[in-house]
């Protein structure tokens, strides 16, 4: 099986997914990691395999979108694997869209951190991890996207995960993290059912719901409002300079949380 697969999505990893049980996928994986051998195969688009040591067991329940901040692949690549870094992600996608392949996604990744939304407080326990190769301060290339799309849509017919738990790190960790940055497409990813997303017109929201309660029903920590503003607006009004809710603010908010609910 080769560990460096270029080319568009196909299907090459289906032999990959058939069904073990749990005992056997463990044992698999351990003999894996001792003997430094390729990982399994997961999702079902190309990968470049570049496995990482920095792990713990887990349940994925979300997905976590990042950016790298480094200026090329490989420097990020050698942060994540670096076992003094104590650092990793699942996923790494280059600018060219190749996909690198570091942790199991069965396996806990060290990526995000302190965290929390809507209740979980540690994410890495819950989590799937995608690092996107980007400074914050680019755009991201339509090769990177196209193949974060096709690793999404895989993980989401995998898990079957509602589109509200597709996050940024700046969702899970506001004050403290920022990415993936206000470039970063989050409408055309609502689109493929990755995320929420409302267009105005938005119809208003019932009076006596603040922006705190708003933000706290959405997923958000609170307990620095600040944070919990910026890092909503940065996600869904990345062209507002404000630095407060507005009435707009709450109704493209209650709106959101109305698209949570029928999904």
């Amino acid at each position: 099986m080769s560990g460096d697969i270029d080319g568009p999505a196909r299907d090459v990893f289906e032999a990959a997914r058939t069904r073990r049980s749990i005992r056997a996928y463990m044992a698999l994986l351990a003999l894996t990691v001792a003997a430094c051998a390729p990982l399994p195969q997961r999702a079902n688009v190309p990968v470049v395999q570049r496995p990482s040591p920095n792990f713990d067991e887990r349940r994925p329940g979300f997905v976590i979108l990042h950016h790298t901040s480094d200026d090329t692949a490989e420097q990020a690549l050698s942060t994540l694997t670096d076992p003094a870094r104590k650092v990793s992600s699942h996923y790494l996608i280059s600018r060219n869209g190749r996909i690198h392949y570091l942790v199991d996604e069965q396996a806990r990744a060290w990526h995000a951190g302190e965290s929390y939304w809507s209740g979980h407080h540690d994410l890495n326990s819950a989590s799937i991890g995608i690092e996107l190769d980007n400074s914050g301060e680019e755009s991201f290339p339509e090769a990177q996207i196209e193949s974060l799309l096709a690793l999404l849509a895989d993980i989401k017919e995998r898990y079957g995960l509602p589109a509200a738990n597709f996050l940024g790190h700046g969702d899970v960790a506001p004050g403290r993290k920022t990415d993936p940055s206000r470039y970063f497409p989050w409408r055309r990813l609502a689109e493929r059912g990755f995320g929420l997303w409302c267009d105005p017109p938005y119809p208003p929201a019932p009076p006596g719901l603040d922006a705190a309660m708003l933000l706290d029903a959405f997923g958000y920590d609170i307990s620095r409002p600040y944070a919990a503003v910026a890092a909503f607006k940065r996600r869904f009004s990345p062209d507002d300079p404000s630095e407060e809710m507005t009435e707009r603010d709450r109704a493209l908010l209650y709106c959101l949380l109305s698209r949570k609910r029928e999904r």
